[in-house]
């Protein structure tokens, strides 16, 4: 005759809890079905019909009961905060720490092996290994013997992660007088932008996006479900790109005036200026851009001599005066005497330019989970997120920069 157990009577965040853990796939599978044995227990199985259900020993079925039942006070009183009561239940269900076996390498071996996995790999592989690694520190004579896991733990401690990368710039500053003044210049602006736009000078960041992909997926996506992340078809039918150039108000927070369409030449660009400036073409006008060709063209300065009454004689493109190159030119756009002038971000510095950020809010906002059945749709949705943003979201960003260059 099988001894009496005690019931597990789960409360109602409890149970909401451990149906989730037993569903979610993200869990290690002993959580899982310790999860399982806990909320089998609730609905009134046995030990041992669990024991038999789950292929288990019915000792290990009493072992979790005991343990939950010991637990039931404190989880009682964790019933109103959930994420308190989450990691108590998975304390619950985890392992007791063990004492282990005794450390078999050295501190002086252990320095030697981060060491060895700091240093550029052998010219025949482009990567660091587990295997590699432990090959290369036996033949060195560092160890004896070693596993492709224990390098892998050693490597863990050291927070070493030799099968990731990222690329990086060495940008060198032909002039660092020069390059701290723009940068402080630009920040200035920013500094100034609401104090500015009061006085009636637009403060504009603006640059292109290029390459938005109207992606359509080949299938509907899987909405989620408790315990499943949304389901997104992995194939896709493309239908082309547009490119969008925007005006990121810096001191209003809004994007204004956008253009859509299918290139982005310097035709393109100037005619996205003139079309911003005509909406108050009496007003004074300051664009942050970046040091693209196309913002430093003949055509632009034509348009800033024709909007700003300039009759100086702007010469002829590659050969002489302001248009002879695109330093005379962008000498002329940013001349401050202009109602309409360009400030530039030293080159490589595009991140000192406010719309950056924007684009980073309109990618994840929108592109990088969306399917777009034509470019047409792609540009709709485009400008119908620009409206809602400028409705709901649209803030000055708060910028803390003053100028002093970033150290890598």
């Amino acid at each position: 005759m099988s001894r009496p157990t005690l019931p597990i009577k789960l409360t109602d965040g409890q149970n909401v809890l451990i149906q989730t853990f037993v569903r979610c796939r993200e869990l290690s599978y002993s959580l899982v079905s310790r999860a399982s044995i806990i909320l089998k227990i609730s609905q009134g199985a046995t030990n041992k019909a669990i024991a038999n259900e789950m292929e288990l020993c019915e000792e290990t079925v009493g072992i979790w009961r005991k343990r939950w039942l010991k637990s039931a006070a404190d989880l009682a009183e964790l019933e109103l905060k959930p994420s308190a009561l989450r990691e108590k239940v998975v304390n619950i269900l985890a392992d007791k720490p063990r004492l282990g076996c005794s450390c078999t390498f050295t501190p002086e071996q252990i320095c030697l092996i981060i060491s060895v996995a700091c240093e550029t790999p052998p010219e025949h592989i482009g990567q660091w290994s587990r295997i590699d690694l432990a090959r290369e520190v036996i033949e060195r004579g560092i160890v004896k013997s070693i596993s492709a896991s224990s390098i892998g733990r050693i490597l863990a401690e050291g927070d070493l992660k030799p099968h990731r990368s990222r690329y990086w710039l060495n940008h060198e500053v032909e002039d660092e007088k020069v390059f701290r003044e723009d940068i402080r210049e630009i920040c200035k602006i920013y500094h100034q932008a609401q104090e500015l736009h009061e006085q009636g000078v637009h403060v504009i960041s603006v640059d292109e996006k290029t390459g938005m992909q109207a992606l359509e997926r080949s299938h509907a996506t899987r909405p989620m479900e408790p315990g499943k992340p949304e389901a997104q078809e992995f194939e896709y039918i493309r239908h082309g790109t547009q490119a969008l150039i925007a005006n990121f108000d810096v001191a209003t927070g809004s994007v204004i005036f956008p253009t859509v369409g299918d290139t982005r030449t310097e035709e393109d660009f100037v005619e996205h200026i003139r079309n911003t400036v005509q909406s108050d073409p009496d007003g004074e006008w300051t664009f942050i851009a970046d040091q693209l060709n196309t913002h430093k063209s003949a055509g632009l300065v034509e348009l800033v001599a024709e909007l700003c009454d300039v009759e100086e004689d702007l010469g002829k493109k590659g050969k002489s005066g302001i248009l002879e190159d695109m330093n005379s030119r962008a000498e002329f756009l940013r001349d401050s005497k202009h109602r309409i002038r360009f400030v530039y971000t030293p080159k490589h510095c595009s991140w000192l330019n406010q719309v950056e950020i924007w684009f980073g809010i309109l990618s994840r906002r929108l592109l990088r989970r969306s399917s777009f059945a034509s470019t047409a749709e792609l540009k709709q949705r485009v400008l119908l997120f620009i409206d809602f943003f400028n409705k709901n979201l649209a803030k000055p960003f708060r910028w803390t920069y003053i100028g002093k260059p970033l150290l890598a």
